[in-house]
């Protein structure tokens, strides 16, 4: 089984969402040893956002691309193949202005090509990255699961959402929650990495 870590904080160590994950992967390895584990580190080596060129390159036929389109085109092409190839995808999520991180954005937009990850068809889009776990580690200063906060969180529902698109439907959610409020941040991250750990994978 092969485990895809997408991470995005800058923050190392001190991230929270990075710890959280940390601890997902550990325990998926805790129960599936044989786990092959590839990292790409987003904070570390960012995809570039999407400009003319990039877009020029998806929709032209390999064969008729230029060099340019061609050297444009390798990132999204290696996200794809790193997606196919995984089974288990965990993804780090620190919450910017209500909102994931720009370089996890900009990954979603080197994955997602109609023709490649989704196609449409005449019953509507298809998702076409089928049978993958995925875990959010979605680390916020505020609680935003429920309450009155709850609308401001753009970080699960649009990652569901874009995720779903593409085929992926098989998503926990892990989240450390209130890391700025002082009543509640020394108790966040042992809450959250407490819950994994009791967490039985499929």
């Amino acid at each position: 089984m092969t485990i895809l870590r997408i991470i995005t904080s800058p923050r190392g160590i001190e991230s929270q969402s990075i710890q959280l994950g940390n601890a997902i992967v550990e325990r998926i390895q805790i129960e599936k040893p044989e786990s092959v584990l590839k990292i790409r580190n987003l904070s570390i080596h960012p995809f570039p956002h999407l400009d003319g060129i990039h877009l020029t390159s998806f929709f032209t036929a390999q064969e008729n691309r230029t060099p340019e389109q061609e050297a444009s085109i390798v990132h999204s092409e290696t996200a794809i193949e790193e997606l196919f190839e995984a089974d288990t995808i965990v993804i780090d999520v620190p919450m910017y202005n209500f909102g994931i991180p720009s370089t996890l954005k900009s990954w979603i937009d080197h994955i997602a090509r109609a023709g490649k990850t989704f196609r449409y068809t005449t019953n509507g889009a298809e998702g076409l990255v089928k049978n993958k776990k995925v875990y959010l580690a979605i680390a916020t200063g505020g609680v935003y699961s429920e309450g009155i906060m709850k609308d401001f969180d753009f970080t699960e529902s649009y990652l569901k959402s874009v995720l779903g698109f593409l085929g992926v439907t098989d998503i926990t959610v892990f989240r450390v929650e209130g890391a700025a409020i002082p009543e509640l941040k020394n108790l966040a991250l042992p809450k959250a990495l407490k819950l994994v750990k009791e967490f039985v994978t499929p």
